[in-house]
């Protein structure tokens, strides 16, 4: 599997950190920022496939900047990272199209196969689009001299 980018947002500095560093072990580009104004300014410039986003931030929340995210970029994945409290905001986020949400503290394995999994779902819906071009195409080529 090709790497992906991955953008990582949350505002606990040490967890951020943490898991900006594991994921670059696994060989993925990844990004951190501590708030959902700083992601929706990254996710406008750059290309990114997943996002990991905390739904418990100051300012602009998880479910907020998720929705300012599918705004912008439709086909990026989202996965929210919510604590027990907080579920409902997961689920939430699920309604407005987050790919899942995990649980807060998680297994590196797990997070690494869910961000693996919403790479992919983007990934093919990325080839569905380019087919649907090309046959759009084949069937209405451009016309020459118009």
């Amino acid at each position: 599997m090709e790497d992906f980018r991955v953008l990582v947002v949350d505002d606990e500095k040490e967890f951020l950190e943490t898991i900006v560093k594991r994921l670059q072990k696994r060989n993925l580009y990844v990004e951190g920022v501590e708030s959902g104004e700083k992601a929706v300014e990254l996710i406008a410039k750059g290309n990114f496939d997943v996002v990991l986003l905390d739904v418990k931030m100051p300012g602009m929340d998880g479910v907020e900047t998720l929705r300012e995210i599918k705004k912008t970029r439709p086909l990026t994945e989202v996965v929210m990272l919510t604590g027990h409290a907080s579920v409902e905001s997961g689920i939430e986020g699920m309604k407005l199209g987050a790919f899942d949400y995990l649980m807060k503290p998680m297994e590196l394995e797990q997070l690494f196969e869910k961000l693996k999994d919403a790479y992919e779902k983007k990934h093919l819906q990325e080839q569905r689009i380019e087919q649907a071009r090309v046959r759009h195409t084949m069937m209405f080529p451009p016309r020459g001299g118009d």
